[in-house]
This record gives C-alpha cells, sequence and structure tokens, in this order.
C-alpha cells in the first residue's frame, strides 16, 4: 500500500542511519508485521487439517512467500524503480510515462493501469484497519468466552476513536511507532523461538519441497490455500511505497535484520505449537503466550495493529493528493496538520468515508476469519499491476538485459497470478467487497480523467488565441486601470474565458495582466530553479508557468514570492486574482454516456474551489462564472 508521511524523515547526512531504521520500522511495517495474528491461523483453517505434512507445508508456502515476494521482488528488485527517490503504484506509472512518449495507446494503458493499483489500494486501505484491530482484540476470547459478544463492539469504539483523531495529526504519537514495532516484534520472536526450541525439527519446513509435495497431495485444495498464504505478505507494497520517506537502505535493513527473521520464528514457533497441541489451532498466535501474559499480549497487538491502522489511513491522504495533483481525482480539502513536516496532512473527506466503510465491513463480516477473505484480492492485483509498471521502468534505469528480466519478472508476475487467482475463489465469501470497492473507485477516476479531457477541448474550441488578442490591443483601448490582474488559466497559448467575461463586462483591463497557468510534473518534486518560466508577452502581458511534483501542494502565493527573483514583483493590495467557475450541464451529444456525464458533473460541482485549493487570498480573488455542455 501507499503511505504517507507519517513520520516523514527522508535521509539526510545528519541523521543516523539506526534512526532512520527505526523510523521505518514504525511506518513501514505495522501492517506485515501483524500478520501472524491471523496468517497461520487462517491457512491451516483454509485447508481444513492439522497434520505433520499439512503444517510442514503452509510454513514452506508461508517462508518462501516471504523470500520470493518481499525479499527478492521488492526489497532486492522492484525498489530500484524509483521516481526520483519516491515509489509506490503512482510514482511507478509517472515515471513510465515520463520514461517515454511512446504511441497514446501505451499511454493510456499505463494510465488505465495506475488508475486500477489506486482503486485497489482504497480495498486495501478499507480492510487493513478492520482486520488488524479485530484480530487483535480476539485474543480476549482467547482469556475466556466472556469477551466473545463485545469482541466487535470494543474494535468499533477503537477504530471510530482512531479516525477521530487525525485532524490532529500523527506528528507527535509518530515518533513512538518505532520502538512499540521493535518492542512487538522482538516479544513475537521469543514467543516462537520458546515452541521452536521445543521441537527444532519444524524448522525442516524452511525446504521448498514440503509445499512442492502439499501440492502434489492435493493440488485444488493448495491452490485454494495460497489465498490464505498471501495474508502473511499483504504489506509488502509498503515497502516500495515508503521508499522515499526514509530511503532504500534502512528499509532494506530493517527487514532483513529484523522483520524477517522475527516473523519467520513467529511463524514456525506457531507450526510447532499446532503439532504439539491440535487443540490450539482456533489462535495459534495467542496460545503461544503463557496464561499470566495474554493480556499483556493484546494490549501489544492492539497498539501495533492500531500502528499498522494509521500507516494505512496516512496512505489514503497521501495516495489521494497525488491523485488529485495527477488529475485522477477532483480538488479536495487538505489540510496541513505539522508547521514542520510538509507530509503530514490530513484529508476530512477521505477520513470519514474511510472510517464508514471499515465500520460497515466490521459490522457485515464480524470476525477476523470473514475479513480475511475480502482482503487478499485488492492486494495480489495490485501488486500484479506494480510487477509490471517495474518491469518497464528497471529494463530502462538499470539497462539489465532482457535475458536477466524476463525469467525473474515472468515468475514474480506468475506468483502474483496465482495469489490473485486463488484471492478471488474467495470471491463470494468476501472477494466481492475489494472488487466493487475498486470498480466504483475506478469509474470515478476514468470520469474524472476523461471528463476533464472533454472540458479542456471544449474551452479551447471556444477560445481565442493569446496572439491574436494581443494585436487587437489598442494603446488607448480598451481603457487600462492600475494594478495587476492574474487570470489563472490551463493553456497559456488561449486568452482565459475568465479574462473575456471580465473584459465584456467592465470595458477595460489591468496596467499588468498575468496570464498562470500551474502544472503537475510527472515527477514527486520540482526544485525552485525549475519551478518557474515567466515569459513578457508585450503590452503589460505576461505568461507564467509554474510546475509542481505529484507529492507537492500547489501554492499561489509561493509562486508570486519566485517571481520576485525574476524581476516580476507583486503587491497583494494592488493585485487581483481572476478564476473561472464553469457550471457544467449535459450536452445531448457527448463523448461520456448519460450516468458518466452525470458523475462529472456531481465531481466538479463538489471539488474544492480553485481559491482554496491554490491557496489565493480569498478577498483578492473574484470568480467568473460560465456555462459550458459537456
Amino acid at each position: 500500500m501507499m503511505l504517507a508521511a507519517t513520520y516523514d524523515a527522508r535521509p539526510t547526512e545528519h541523521q543516523p542511519s539506526q534512526n532512520l531504521v527505526l523510523a521505518a520500522l514504525g511506518v513501514v511495517y505495522g501492517d506485515i508485521g501483524t500478520s501472524p495474528l491471523y496468517g497461520v491461523r487462517q491457512s491451516l483453517v483454509e485447508y481444513g487439517e492439522s497434520t505433520e505434512p499439512v503444517v510442514f507445508g503452509i510454513l514452506s508456502l508461508i517462508a518462501w512467500s516471504l523470500i520470493l515476494v518481499v525479499t527478492l521482488k521488492y526489497v532486492l528488485v522492484v525498489m530500484r524503480a524509483d521516481n526520483r527517490g519516491e515509489g509506490g503504484i503512482l510514482a511507478v506509472m509517472a515515471l513510465v510515462l515520463r520514461l517515454g512518449e511512446g504511441p497514446a495507446w501505451r499511454r493510456r494503458a499505463v494510465l488505465l493501469a495506475g488508475m486500477a493499483g489506486v482503486a485497489l489500494f482504497y480495498g486495501d486501505a478499507m480492510i487493513t484497519p478492520a482486520i488488524s484491530v479485530i484480530s487483535a482484540i480476539e485474543g480476549l476470547k482467547v482469556a475466556t468466552p466472556v469477551f466473545e459478544p463485545y469482541i466487535v463492539p470494543i474494535s468499533l469504539l477503537l477504530l471510530i476513536a482512531l479516525f477521530l483523531v487525525q485532524s490532529r495529526g500523527t506528528a507527535k504519537i509518530g515518533g513512538a511507532f518505532g520502538p512499540i514495532i521493535v518492542v512487538w516484534f522482538v516479544v513475537i520472536a521469543a514467543l516462537g523461538v520458546v515452541q521452536i526450541v521445543k521441537n527444532p525439527g519444524i524448522l525442516m519446513a524452511l525446504n521448498p519441497l514440503y509445499g512442492v509435495d502439499l501440492f502434489i497431495a492435493s493440488p485444488g485444495r493448495s491452490f485454494a490455500l495460497l489465498g490464505a498464504v498471501f495474508l502473511v505478505v499483504t504489506g509488502a507494497e509498503t515497502l516500495y511505497a515508503d521508499m522515499g520517506h526514509f530511503g532504500p537502505r534502512p528499509v532494506r535493513q530493517a527487514w532483513l535484520y529484523l522483520v524477517l527473521p522475527a516473523l519467520l520464528l513467529n511463524y514456525f514457533g506457531q507450526g510447532a505449537l499446532v503439532l504439539a497441541d491440535p487443540g490450539t489451532i482456533d489462535n495459534p498466535f495467542y496460545k503461544l503466550a503463557p496464561d499470566w501474559a495474554l493480556y499483556p499480549m493484546v494490549v501489544l497487538a492492539t497498539m501495533a495493529t492500531v500502528i499498522a491502522s494509521q500507516a494505512t489511513i496516512s496512505g489514503a491522504f497521501s495516495m489521494t493528493r497525488q491523485a488529485v495533483q495527477l488529475g485522477l481525482l477532483p480538488r479536495l480539502e487538505i489540510r496541513h496538520t505539522s508547521a514542520e513536516e510538509k507530509g503530514q496532512i490530513y484529508l476530512p473527506w477521505v477520513n470519514y468515508a474511510l472510517l464508514a466503510a471499515v465500520i460497515l465491513l466490521v459490522l457485515g463480516f464480524q470476525s477476523s476469519e470473514r475479513l480475511g477473505f475480502a482482503y487478499g484480492v485488492a492486494v495480489s492485483a495490485t501488486m500484479a499491476i506494480t510487477t509490471a509498471l517495474a518491469f518497464i521502468c528497471i529494463k530502462r534505469i538499470t539497462g539489465w538485459s532482457l535475458a536477466i528480466m524476463a525469467p525473474l519478472f515472468t515468475v514474480f508476475l506468475l506468483v502474483d497470478l496465482a495469489f490473485l487467482g486463488s484471492n478471488l475463489l474467495k470471491f463470494t465469501e468476501g472477494g466481492w467487497f475489494s472488487v466493487l470497492a475498486a470498480v466504483l473507485i475506478a469509474a470515478v477516476m476514468a470520469t474524472w480523467a476523461r471528463g476533464r479531457q472533454i472540458l479542456a477541448a471544449v474551452q479551447a474550441r471556444d477560445a481565442l488565441p493569446i496572439d491574436l488578442f494581443l494585436n487587437g490591443l489598442k494603446p488607448d483601448r480598451p481603457v487600462r486601470i492600475p494594478g495587476t490582474a492574474i487570470f489563472m488559466t490551463g493553456r497559456l497559448d488561449l486568452v482565459p474565458g475568465a479574462l473575456l467575461h471580465s473584459l465584456k463586462h467592465y470595458k477595460a483591463l489591468h496596467e499588468r495582466v498575468v496570464l498562470l497557468t500551474v502544472r503537475t510534473e510527472e515527477v514527486p518534486r520540482v526544485g525552485n530553479e525549475k519551478r518557474l518560466e515567466i515569459q513578457d508577452l508585450g503590452k503589460g502581458f505576461y505568461a507564467v508557468c509554474a510546475r509542481f511534483g505529484f507529492m507537492e501542494q500547489p501554492s499561489v502565493p509561493r509562486v508570486l514570492a519566485l517571481c520576485r527573483h525574476s524581476g516580476l514583483r507583486f503587491d497583494l493590495m494592488e493585485t487581483s486574482f481572476f478564476l473561472g467557475r464553469e457550471t457544467l450541464r449535459a450536452a445531448k451529444r457527448s463523448q461520456l454516456s448519460r450516468w458518466r456525464q452525470a458523475l462529472f458533473i456531481l465531481l466538479s460541482s463538489n471539488a474544492l474551489n480553485a481559491t482554496a485549493f491554490f491557496g489565493i487570498p480569498p478577498n483578492r480573488a473574484i470568480e467568473i462564472g460560465g456555462h459550458i455542455e459537456i
């Protein structure tokens, strides 16, 4: 999944690497680190047996899934496909688009793949908090069945509280994430070691042949089992997505030296426990702990799952901002919750939409076992998309030969598709939710992106070329009044509709007129040296193109401040901002179907206005409306 800067700690030469490793543990590994709560149990329940060959086979599949998918694919290979240091589905999509124009159909295919990945991510973002928290609280019924009726209410209270505190930002609690997760990994490793010492033969399950034997013995059941085994790698996308916050080295070190060993020890410990006492199959994770440690383990597990949920929520905020910047979603309110960390943001609409979805999931599925059926489809499909896009990037970036790339990525893709196919077998038992959520969100993004293209084409068709307009201006006509007018526009070669409407009504122009366009580049961030392009058009007209990366928040005041370095100075008390605010109507003949017309108009009418989104002083802004059929 793609995570926000819950703890924005990009590596600097002044920051010790151990601090970065600790920070990465707190943000990156909460999701995959809490998989032991349900991974082994779900796998054993799915297969329906707990004999020695089955337990050894399941542990072998789990171990080699972690090695192949997480270690080899993500840690060693995919993290090389970075978009100027940033990773994740949107970053890799933008990188593919930037690396080469290619035919139009190829760019459309890449864009559609990116949108599909984002849509699937939101399904993951809805399910992760629900399954993580409820699986932790389920430890209470291991202590005593008295708690069983209260599992769902307690989980809901924790989740509601978590979403309600999002508006305050995560800066204060972000620093505590790392130490808590370190304690979590040390404890689960120790619990696993206790059982492994009692049955060291369990380590023989590291042999991949045990997994092969399981498939040979029962191919159908083993293929269905992969959907449950997949739960142990569901946080793998985070390694890639958070690369930009910490750098690849701390993320790799945290995985190789702590997370992977701790997970393997705990999984094998659970396997040893089940072999020693088949009655523990209902919850082998919590039954690893001695009776006196059960309640402390529930508390620790709850803290770990809250951290995993927090990272997912913050990831949804970050992903949404990137999607807005890349034109895949309409403008939304974005609040910055920290004066120091630019990555710490809060999106009210996204927060409450996720909360509503999480509540419905907990009430609808009632248990982590049932939620597990809904979990895998979204993540496995996202992984397959990442594999395909990363192949294109790495081939171009590293120059690796096709003889190396083809077999390597073929294995990656086959593994991804095997997991996806197995998860789809659970479509009717919960997998439908991920697919439905992804389809709805993808429809919104595709409609918004296509609608914006059509709207831009309609506006360009009716617009006047700027050169022709300037040639028609006379020294005494129209009247020029003191001050500066800044017109926000999408194209600098055309006269903004707001300017023509202003001239029509006021019969005058300001002494200085600036046409300002804000463009989002297919890179995470743009340096100030490349931020602006200013052109003197003559007759008091200037064209200013401001560029921002897809991980930056556009700011018009920031642009105006940078203009001073180029000799273009602004006094806000003498500057007026003019923005077009079109009212859209459905045309009788349109390139969009009726329902997509209605959806685009609804999205457009509810989008955050440009004044707020670009940080324009509201008392200096003038919005000029018009009607457009689309």
